[in-house]
């Protein structure tokens, strides 16, 4: 990982290359420091919306000439808006990433945003937010962000407030658009079978040209400080009950982020960067909850986030059993590791776990590229390169510590949903 090499065109372009010559393939990402948790009200959900309009074509990529073109060539492309960015990425045969590259350099700037475009995706995006709304977990993941946020953009999901979608304009978008796509606003990576030398003359004749824009000011306002617990109750047809606690978190460059990565891997299994690909049969929650048959499914979740987020517990109930039943073993457990923390052997399995799920899950050049987007859009790409070694570093006071400080009840939001089964 440490063979990532940086670098910056004169237009404030951040460049990061890293050779993978296994495979003759490239991937490319280009990511804008933009994303919901800079949204005002009455434009939620602009960020996303604008990542649909870039795929509606320039005058040199009409609308549907990349999807053949790229497929053509045995590529693939997509897109990803997140609460702290908006990026792009294809990746292709090694001989053929120029047509990405191209692609790339031109809907930095020269998107169209065709009026009758932007109101038939008006249509497209108030369905997909429709389309969340038959899960119980949207409705109740909704409103617990919006209780536990009541300053900051992190209030409101990604898709954005059905209102906005209704009202916003073409000009809200291209005005969006045209004030946070600019190269100095924008992070490019590129990782795979190419010579570096040669891969950055090539970004720079493409990109270079590009003329830097006035850095936007991102819009943010920082959450007060929460002064008790929060409580929030869904009552919605549905087929389940779930139970959702959600702790403040600390921004993912704080020093207490990897300490509650480790604490989360012993109570609800690994994640990061490829955790999602072990299981969590052995965690503390599994064992409490599911083993028991309290309950169905647990999840626990810490969001590599810029700003203060969420450390989350997400429960489905199993049938006949209560919310007051899962609360009350989850709160015990909560309070047991606070109380007690957690062993060596626990602290060693995790460990192990974690460099396993990093692995398998950053072993291609699409994820290994992704991440390193991301890490240097929030701090520095070093974050991703240094991942495994700040955890191996956490000790066990240390997961007793951010256990005793994070997991408190005064700085919870805590969601019911109730199944009303049809009947509201």
């Amino acid at each position: 990982m440490n063979d990532v090499t940086r670098h910056v065109l004169d237009n404030g372009l951040v460049v990061l290359l890293k050779e993978v010559h296994n495979a003759p393939i490239i991937s490319w990402w280009v990511l804008y420091r933009i994303g919901s948790r800079n949204e005002r009200s009455g434009q939620t959900g602009i960020s996303h919306w604008v990542e649909h309009m870039m795929f509606k074509g320039t005058d040199q990529f009409p609308a549907g000439y990349l999807d053949k073109a790229i497929d053509r060539e045995g590529g693939n492309w997509n897109a990803q808006t997140s609460m702290d960015y908006t990026a792009y990425h294809e990746t292709l045969p090694a001989d053929r990433i120029d047509l990405a590259l191209r692609a790339e350099a031109d809907r930095m700037m020269n998107a169209r945003f065709d009026a009758e475009e932007v109101e038939s995706e008006r249509t497209v995006i108030i369905s997909e937010r429709q389309g969340a709304e038959n899960s119980p977990l949207f409705w109740l993941g909704e409103e617990v962000q919006g209780a536990a946020f009541r300053v900051h953009g992190y209030h409101h999901e990604i898709i954005g407030d059905m209102t906005d979608l209704k009202t916003m304009t073409r000009d809200d978008l291209y005005n969006h658009y045209q004030r946070h796509y600019m190269p100095n606003n924008a992070i490019a990576v590129a990782i795979g079978d190419f010579d570096s030398a040669t891969m950055l003359a090539r970004i720079n004749e493409l990109y270079g040209s590009i003329p830097a824009g006035e850095k936007p000011n991102l819009f943010s306002r920082p959450e007060p400080e929460q002064m008790g617990e929060r409580r929030v109750r869904v009552e919605r047809p549905g087929n389940a009950s779930f139970l959702d606690f959600s702790y403040r978190a600390p921004a993912v460059t704080h020093e207490d982020w990897f300490k509650l990565m480790m604490l989360d891997s012993v109570l609800s299994g690994p994640g990061g960067p490829g955790g999602g690909n072990v299981g969590n049969k052995t965690s503390r929650l599994y064992q409490a909850l599911v083993k028991t048959e309290l309950a169905a499914s647990i999840h626990g979740g810490l969001s590599a986030t810029i700003d203060p987020y969420l450390y989350s517990f997400n429960v489905t109930v199993r049938s006949g059993r209560t919310l007051e039943e899962v609360e009350a073993v989850l709160e015990a457990q909560i309070e047991r590791v606070r109380e007690e923390g957690i062993t060596a052997e626990e602290l060693a399995k995790a460990k192990k776990q974690a460099r396993a799920a990093f692995a398998y899950g950053t072993e291609s050049v699409n994820s290994q590229a992704y991440w390193l987007a991301r890490a240097e859009n929030f701090d520095s790409y070093t974050w991703f390169t240094n991942y495994v070694a700040r955890l191996e570093a956490v000790t066990v006071e240390d997961v007793q510590d951010v256990a005793r400080r994070y997991l408190r009840p005064q700085a919870r939001t805590v969601g019911w949903f109730v199944p009303t089964n049809g009947k509201q």
